[in-house]
């Protein structure tokens, strides 16, 4: 039997998207998306926020850098991935992410060409598709 890695995310974004491209050229975005959930603790419900690593390629990436910022509301879904690599000290380190292969801007955006419009692509409603990554353990990946 097969198995699945799959994650959906609805929340808000903590930072902006940093936006870089590898040697080969290819686009890579970063954000921080947070979710929260209400839980009861005694007699009063508390607030509890999750913190998301989000990683976004290609063409996607760059749709993002230029229509969502912090505190903007998206849709992620993708796949977990863990990374390691070594520091400038020599400690192993270990990173857990969610690579995105659809994000959907659902609240107000960037502003673009002064016309105060918050919108996403023209063509994409919203939504943009992604291109396919690199191998896990690609050189070019500048993080």
């Amino acid at each position: 039997m097969g198995s699945v890695n799959k994650v959906i995310l609805l929340g808000r974004l903590g930072s902006d998207p940093e936006l870089r491209y590898t040697g080969s050229g290819q686009a890579v975005a970063n954000f921080r998306l947070a979710t929260s959930d209400r839980i009861k603790k005694n007699d009063n419900w508390e607030e509890r926020t999750e913190w998301h690593k989000i990683v976004v390629w290609g063409k996607l990436a760059e749709n993002c850098n230029q229509y969502i910022s912090k505190g903007r509301e998206v849709y992620v879904e993708g796949r977990l991935q863990t990374r390691q690599w070594d520091d400038k000290q020599g400690n192993t380190r270990y990173t857990t992410e969610v690579v995105a292969k659809e994000v959907v801007f659902l609240s107000g955006g960037r502003q673009q060409g002064g016309s105060g419009a918050n919108q996403a692509p023209a063509d994409s409603g919203g939504q943009a598709s992604p291109s396919e990554p690199p191998v896990p353990g690609d050189p070019d990946i500048p993080f």
